[in-house]
């Protein structure tokens, strides 16, 4: 739903609102927010709200501050928060003082796929499949690497601890519009993974962005730690991302509920996202730690796709109607959701418009790259990523993540993801 401006003011009043988050965030992915008074709103929106970029990750510009300018479909009261003196977050998109857009910001990026997608005649829907671990806090509330509980997959309670904290997330999600469709205990001790109900690329990736704060919230309420690292524990189960995706026809209809099979069009689709997914995995897996994740416990190594297989880069799960889709595997929670998307989302849509054809044994004899620098590497002489996301947006954030992995030792690593 479009709200106007005057429109949201008046929800702000009636609502007893008194504090307003303005979310962005920087060239990682991590999360940032200038926060305002609620009456401080209407100037943020007709002029916005400067702040000083010199601090943020891969948002140095030449006058050190750029301008937010909240996006009003994001308006979300914070349910976590106090019901009196209410919190409501906008997401915003990024501009230079002039009034410019910034061309390093990664949400703008997205955009500009999702448009190319509907210009191509297609609509693009996401959901996605999110794990991570829970852990105990010591006296002072710092984490641990103690699991909160020593379930399995699926277990209940007792063995499952952490049911009530993801009924509690859930619900949360629910009060800010964001559709869980289900929840359940993983194979990890202490593990968890929630599913999202399918949306639009941007949406999708404003979602995640906005339940990974929502998880940490909870968690942190209820006495312990919510993780999101690849790879916490050495011999147990890492944490994925698994991203959906599905094509829909601009008359809404999904291309795979109207097959038995695959069709041309989503054949080459998976083959453009498999031509391109070696170049883009320093997107997909950010961290040192991503690759102690791959190839174990069906995460995969290989670039392959199949039906069914859960250890498969590419899966086509079983499904029926609009519930099919093609299963994206190798990403983890650390990611910038918004590059992620738009460098899978242009990859398939370069393999609709080359024609790319799509073979059981095509990809076969390729790997993913097995560390942070070989994933570097294969991006930095990238020209698909160039044509994407530009060269100096591309070097901004490889050069963050490789600054990244030098500074922060694994326990701080565990304390920022």
């Amino acid at each position: 739903m479009t709200l106007k401006s005057d429109e949201i003011l008046g929800f702000i009043k009636e609502n007893d609102v008194k504090f307003i988050k303005l979310a962005f965030c920087d060239i990682k992915g991590e999360q940032k927010n200038i926060s305002i008074m609620a009456d401080k709103l209407e100037d943020a929106l007709r002029f916005g709200i400067y702040f000083d970029s010199s601090n943020i990750s891969g948002f140095e510009s030449e006058s050190g501050e750029l301008m937010l300018k909240p996006d009003l479909s994001t308006i979300s009261i914070l349910p976590w928060r106090p019901q009196q003196g209410r919190v409501v977050r906008f997401y915003c998109n990024i501009f230079n003082p002039d009034g410019t857009p910034f061309k390093h910001d990664t949400r703008a990026l997205l955009m500009s796929a999702q448009s190319r997608c509907q210009d191509m005649g297609y609509q693009c829907s996401i959901s996605t499949e999110a794990e991570f671990y829970i852990f105990k806090t010591d006296s002072l509330g710092n984490p641990t690497t103690s699991p909160y509980d020593e379930g399995g997959y699926s277990d209940m309670a007792p063995l499952d601890k952490g049911e009530n904290i993801r009924r509690e997330i859930c619900l949360n999600l629910l009060e800010m519009g964001i559709d869980p469709e289900k929840s359940h205990h993983e194979s990890g001790p202490g593990q968890h993974e929630i599913d999202f109900k399918h949306s639009a690329p941007l949406k999708a990736a404003d979602n995640f962005l906005a339940f990974k704060s929502l998880v940490k919230a909870v968690c942190g309420r209820n006495g312990v730690y919510a993780s999101f690292l690849p790879k916490p524990l050495k011999n147990k189960s890492g944490s994925g991302l698994h991203i959906n995706l599905s094509l829909n026809k601009l008359d809404e209809k999904n291309i795979l509920a109207e097959n038995e099979k695959l069709d041309t069009v989503t054949k080459s689709f998976i083959a453009g996202v498999l031509k391109h997914i070696v170049e883009i995995t320093a997107f997909l897996n950010p961290l040192s730690n991503s690759y102690q994740r791959l190839g174990k416990f069906e995460a995969p190594s290989v670039v392959d796709w199949a039906y069914g297989s859960r250890s498969a880069l590419i899966r086509i799960p079983a499904a029926f109607g609009d519930k099919k889709r093609i299963e994206i595997r190798s990403a983890d929670c650390a990611i910038n959701p918004y590059l992620a998307l738009t460098l899978i989302i242009n990859a398939g849509l370069d393999g609709i418009k080359n024609n790319l054809e799509l073979n059981e044994n095509s990809y076969k004899k390729s790997r993913l790259p097995i560390s942070l620098k070989e994933a570097v590497l294969a991006a930095q002489s990238s020209t698909y990523i160039d044509s994407i996301i530009g060269k100096e947006t591309k070097q901004r954030y490889l050069s963050a993540i490789i600054d990244q992995a030098k500074k922060k030792s694994f326990f701080e690593m565990f304390k920022i993801i």
